[in-house]
């Protein structure tokens, strides 16, 4: 095969240049759509007024400094050490202003819980100091191993002690109101979003006087009302989001319903018992138990007092012994002579406390590392409202999609309840600010578009209705033929005659030719408790004993649903090792429905094609049938919450064969932990060689169609926010521009680049309506950006919950679609698959309801997600070369275990 044009000539000392950073910006709207049945809906966008436009937001930057006030002897011991804000800064905010109002000019202030302030405006000096008292704030500390709750403490005999705090308030700058009716008139700036973040602060401070527990933009109540339990000592908490947005039809407050994860509140024993699944503390795992409390709080008992947690110590409760003055004379010993005792003799013999249950437990820890202080289980309570960030289960995520759950109706009595519960109004603070937020959801025009006609094998056409489309008495476009398979079984559950016999009529009457398979390898019951990538070793050894040679496909049954420990290692030795397409399953019901959805995944990983749009089939998708045009999606797949020693994955697809847009291949690669940006789009190693995704991808396409370079380039990018849009459009695709022009300088593609977003939180409803939006339904008015082109689309229709649509941002088209035919592109693409679908996920323990948007976008989700799953970070090979990639993490891998060529090319990921 012929390669692509090579490149003109590179002087020797060629040393790829940084891609520069452009100045694009995204691109304003031109027109709005007009294409579909007109429909009103409603929106939970709430409209804001303004009425002091001429006054201006004054930013002040807070410092703390520790000071040791002596009360009794009226001596202050200044030991300037800066003192972290979290956690306390809003305690000794409040009692500044509730001791030098007068001083600060009788004005309220925002706090955004860290380092700055905001006033409406100035405060009377640009830099002001004050001292504070927070009483008792370091009373609690005791002796070592000692008690909090006893007065024998080290400091007992002294007046107790509080803690003082030298603030520094200095002026930083000044933000306009009038910012905010500019960006409304269309003339966006930093100064509008500093703006906005002011509005956002008040609302934090305001939920922050409430009680409420704050995440980002969201707070939660301590409320067991708004509890949901999921099993495993966790709790969701439901509670809102809410956040100030510049819309076409002025500045809005975006609320709606938000769900945290939280550490179950009450027994700490209980709590234990509940985490992992056992009934009496000689069952606990320790080990896990320290990971699972270190740094929760908790309130002792019977004193009331709070703390946070350590550790454990390392003997039981009988056994943990410490040194304890005495304060007065007592069983022969002087006063101030210490004596050597067990946690469990001093609760029993100083506090009268016998210990029922915890005695022969390990004690929480709740001191300093070099002075540990020791608290019975059994004494201890977890307090409300602390956020749980560790990797959920299957079960719990089962439990949480199952329990948060929202109709259309419910969610609107919902908002409207919690609007008028905060109460906005009646904050001084924010009728400073001349806001005021009307309690009426805003009332919009969508549009629901025709849904696109589907073709199927031997001529057969559909028109999805309800939103819905099926394969019932449907042969596929292209069905594959499926010969040398095998089924191999790590379950003892699934019915193999069921399944057998489904699968033949099903693949029959699809049109795939699906020979009988060589047989089914049962695994070997003496390995069932051996870790999974033994498991999988043994397997493929019976393979090799029992097949003739290596299989072109395998049906792998699994033990459990989704995520098993075997799911990982048996994707990794099929793919990279072996070459071969595999579907996994782990089927509670085997049915036909069940085995065609099954066989659509199958036909897809082996070549085949299930369907396509009609204007696909008959070559009249406007701009793109008839210009050569390929079509990426990109996606980054992040590690769970917490794990900054995960890198993360990022995946591109591409179309392939145009003039289809249905048959794609992936190209992913391992960055930075947490880096959103990719950055393996363009790397030239040499003056002829670039090992960047998109050349691999171009490469592809080049030799997949009759040898023609796209003249169009159409990128679908998931996953990133406003505030990355430059990013995107000057690094990212700076790198997509560089890669094409390394292959043939006098390729000038056009290129059209849009932004989906599904992590956000405007829905639509139907007034006086249980019922979800139409699928299909588009808007891109009242509630979108009054100047970016934009606009937001419902292509599912939602069985459950409430329907999220996809937000769309196209930050650039030179292509030149009209406002109709980029909202249809993206409709049909929507459907152009049966991967596409409606369900739930949960991000950093924030549940969220989520739809697939278009397909390339979908596929790079799966892609990223897939090669998440099979590649062990912990154990990669040492083949993998890193390097410091400067990114959260600090480190970067610049290769994976590489696909197999026999499936690099395939649908691996479907």
């Amino acid at each position: 095969m012929k390669e692509l044009p090579p490149p003109p000539p590179i002087p020797s000392n060629f040393v790829p240049a940084k891609v520069n950073e452009s100045n694009r910006r995204p691109m304003v709207r031109r027109e709005l759509g007009t294409k579909g049945q007109r429909i009103s809906l409603l929106t939970n966008h709430f409209n804001v007024k303004l009425s002091r436009t001429n006054d201006h937001f004054y930013q002040y930057s807070v410092t703390y400094e520790s000071q040791i006030s002596v009360l009794q002897v009226g001596l202050f011991y200044e030991d300037g050490n800066p003192v972290e804000a979290k956690g306390i800064g809003r305690k000794i905010l409040d009692m500044v202003h509730k001791t030098y109002e007068s001083e600060m000019g009788g004005k309220g202030f925002a706090y955004d819980g860290e380092k700055t302030l905001f006033t409406v405006g100035g405060l009377p000096a640009t830099k002001l100091e004050f001292n504070v008292v927070l009483e008792n704030a370091a009373s609690n500390r005791t002796i070592r191993g000692g008690s909090p709750s006893e007065g024998e403490t080290k400091r007992s005999r002294r007046v107790p002690q509080s803690k003082q705090y030298k603030v520094t308030l200095s002026y930083a700058t000044k933000i306009p109101i009038q910012a905010i009716v500019n960006a409304l008139q269309g003339h966006d700036s930093e100064q509008f979003h500093e703006a906005v973040r002011v509005l956002d602060v008040l609302l934090r401070q305001h939920a922050a006087k409430q009680g409420c527990l704050l995440v980002r933009q969201c707070y939660f109540q301590n409320d067991s009302r708004n509890f949901i339990s999921i099993g495993g000592g966790v709790v969701g908490c439901r509670g809102f989001h809410s956040s100030f947005r510049a819309t076409q039809s002025g500045l809005s407050l975006n609320m709606d319903v938000s769900t945290t994860m939280i550490v179950k509140p009450g027994k700490v024993m209980d709590f234990l018992f509940e985490n992992q699944n056992v009934r009496s503390l000689r069952e606990i795992d320790w080990i896990k138990a320290k990971r699972m409390l270190k740094n929760l709080r908790i309130k002792t008992l019977p004193s009331n007092l709070e703390y946070k947690i350590i550790g454990l110590s390392e003997k039981t409760c009988r056994e943990q012994r410490f040194s304890l003055k005495q304060k007065n004379q007592r069983d022969g010993y002087s006063p101030n002579e210490a004596i050597d005792i067990t946690v469990f003799q001093y609760y029993a013999e100083y506090r009268q406390i016998h210990l029922e249950y915890s005695a022969d437990c390990p004690c929480l820890d709740v001191g300093k590392p070099k002075r540990p202080v020791y608290i019975p289980l059994e004494l201890c309570d977890l307090i409300s409202l602390q956020r749980y960030t560790k990797a959920l289960s299957n079960l719990q995520r089962a439990s949480l999609v199952e329990k948060s759950r929202q109709k259309p109706r419910d969610r609107m009595q919902a908002l409207t309840g919690a609007l008028n519960q905060s109460n906005y109004g009646a904050d001084p603070l924010i009728n400073a600010t001349g806001i005021t937020i009307t309690t009426t959801f805003t009332q919009v025009e969508g549009r629901v578009l025709e849904p696109p006609k589907l073709k199927f094998g031997r001529g057969g056409d559909m028109v999805p209705r309800g939103g819905r489309w099926n394969f019932n008495n449907k042969t596929l476009v292209e069905p594959s033929r499926i010969s040398c398979w095998v089924v191999v079984n790590f379950s003892a559950r699934c019915d193999m005659n069921a399944l057998k016999n489904n699968l033949r009529m099903c693949s029959q009457a699809k049109g795939i030719e699906l020979d009988p398979p060589f047989g089914v390898i049962e695994e070997n019951p003496q390995f069932k408790r051996s870790p999974a990538p033994i498991r999988v070793d043994k397997m493929f050894e019976a393979i090799r004993q029992k097949l003739p040679g290596p299989p072109s496909f395998i049906l792998c049954i699994l033990p459990e649903r989704k995520n098993s420990d075997i799911y990982g290692p048996w994707k990794r030795k099929c793919l990279v090792d072996h070459g071969i397409v595999t579907q996994c399953i782990a089927p509670t019901k085997i049915n036909d429905q069940y085995v065609t959805n099954m066989l659509l995944k199958i036909n897809a990983k082996m070549g085949g094609i299930n369907s396509l749009l009609s204007i696909e089939f008959s070559n009249a998708i406007p701009l793109v049938s008839r210009t050569p045009t390929i079509i990426f999606g990109m996606d980054v797949s992040h590690g769970s919450p917490g794990r900054a020693d995960v890198p993360s994955i990022a995946a591109v697809v591409s179309s392939r064969k145009w003039p289809q847009i249905s048959r794609y291949r992936a190209s992913v690669r391992a960055q930075s932990a947490r880096v959103e940006m990719i950055d393996g789009l363009f790397k030239p190693i040499s003056h002829d060689k670039d090992e960047g995704m998109i050349r691999e991808l171009l490469d592809d396409f080049y030799l997949s169609t009759p040898k023609l370079k796209p003249k169009n380039i159409i990128i679908f990018r998931d996953g990133v926010s406003e505030s990355q849009f430059n990013q995107v459009l000057n690094i990212e695709l700076n790198q997509i521009i560089e890669a094409c022009k390394f292959l043939d300088e006098q390729w000038d593609p056009k290129f059209l680049l849009i932004v989906a977003q599904k992590a956000h939180h405007t829905k639509f409803f139907q007034a006086n309506s249980e019922a979800n939006v139409p699928p299909g339904t588009v808007v891109d008015n009242k509630v979108c950006h009054p100047k970016s082109n934009d606009f937001y689309l419902c292509a599912q229709n939602g069985p459950i919950g409430t329907t999220r649509p996809t937000h769309y941002h196209v930050l650039l088209d030179e292509i030149g679609f009209s406002a109709d035919e980029l909202q249809e592109l993206v409709h049909s693409y929507q459907r152009s698959t049966t991967a596409i679908s409606v369900g739930f996920k949960v991000e950093s323990n924030d549940v969220k309801m989520f739809i697939y948007a278009v397909a390339p976008i979908c596929y790079a989700h799966l892609a990223a997600g897939q090669v998440a799953q099979f590649v062990k970070f912990d154990d990669m090979s040492d083949t993998a070369s890193s390097h410091s990639g400067g990114g959260v993490g600090g480190s970067s891998f610049t290769q994976l275990p590489k696909l197999h060529d026999k499936v690099s090319s395939s649908m691996f990921f479907c």
